[in-house]
């Protein structure tokens, strides 16, 4: 009996571990995704080198609340700012023609960025049903400023 209580706790608190996470993809996949089942998109717009990014990540998108709240109402992406993924987005191919590999911190931006006008990063866009951008948040957000802003 034990053993079997056991197991079920421990299933539970996998579960739950995986509920906290958001489930993030490409944003080729996204609107693969929305396509299907219309639903908006929230695009994390970061770098691997700035602080605020990796503080957003780290507090911001592994709350509970946000990872929850995200998944029920968002196809998440993440996307980095100056990374060397090929991005198609409304017609158009969008690439960074500028990356280096072999550079550590700060990279060339790739066009996307470029084309989203991106001021600040981390910036999150959320691009609607119908594949626009309907708005920007720029800068780093609390989990608690996030859901605000999101809701």
């Amino acid at each position: 009996m034990k053993k079997i209580l056991l197991a079920i706790l421990l299933l539970l608190g996998t579960l739950s571990i995986q509920a906290q996470e958001i489930r993030w993809m490409s944003l080729d996949e996204a609107l693969a995704k929305q396509k299907k089942n219309p639903k908006p998109i929230l695009m994390n717009v970061y770098t691997d080198w700035y602080g605020p990014c990796k503080m957003m990540d780290a507090n911001t998108f592994h709350d509970g609340a946000v990872a929850d709240f995200i998944n029920k109402n968002y196809y998440a992406v993440r996307f980095n700012a100056e990374g060397n993924s090929t991005v198609n987005y409304q017609g158009s191919t969008y690439t960074n023609p500028g990356y280096d590999p072999n550079r550590k911190g700060r990279n060339s931006a790739h066009d996307l960025t470029k084309f989203l006008k991106v001021q600040q990063y981390p910036s999150i866009f959320v691009i609607g049903k119908s594949g626009s951008v309907q708005t920007s948040i720029v800068g780093y957000r609390t989990p608690e400023q996030l859901l605000n802003d999101l809701r």
